[in-house]
């Protein structure tokens, strides 16, 4: 079986911060204050109590220590409309915690697809991670990482011609790491 850590760290190395996808994703990396929670629930109810106890944990520990968590599920959610529909609850849970404006739910899945995409858009890549995942970010970073960026509006479209650029099968010899990049 795929350990669905080593999988999506190796995927954040390889496709956000080696493509640059995301451009404030590097420093916290390389300073190790990424969490990567594991959640190998199959079950909506245990799934949604390991978010709330992620986010407990990340606005426990002070930023210098622990900047962003990526909660990975790795038994559930592989429809990605099942995905969607837990992204709107965990949504829910943060601004029903009164926690709008101090921290954000980004989103990543395997079958990940913009709105008026079709399937095989290279730009769907920019979301789509090894397994169904949750990032919780915090905003006040975010705000800062923006503030000191050139153009931040810009970067979806950046990231959508960049991939489109690269293609499907450029993208998948990336992820397998046989590009020649």
């Amino acid at each position: 079986m795929i350990d669905a850590v080593k999988a999506t760290q190796q995927w954040l190395k390889t496709m956000v911060v080696g493509l640059n996808l995301c451009p404030f994703a590097a420093k916290p990396l390389a300073e190790q204050r990424v969490r990567f929670a594991l959640c190998e629930a199959n079950d909506d109810d245990t799934i949604y109590q390991t978010f709330l106890q992620e986010v407990e944990h990340l606005l426990k520990t002070p930023v210098g220590e622990l900047e962003t968590t990526l909660l990975i599920v790795s038994h559930a959610l592989t429809d990605f409309d099942d995905y969607l529909d837990m992204l709107e609850v965990l949504d829910d849970a943060l601004i029903k915690a009164e926690l709008e404006g101090v921290l954000q739910l980004a989103s990543f899945h395997p079958d990940y697809l913009f709105a008026d995409a079709p399937d095989n858009d290279p730009a769907n890549y920019s979301n789509r991670s090894p397994f169904p995942t949750f990032h919780l970010i915090r905003e006040d970073s975010l705000q800062d990482a923006l503030e000191n960026y050139d153009q931040p509006e810009l970067i979806p479209e950046n990231n959508q011609k960049k991939l489109r650029a690269l293609g499907i099968l450029g993208i998948e010899a990336l992820k397998n790491g046989t590009s020649t990049k």
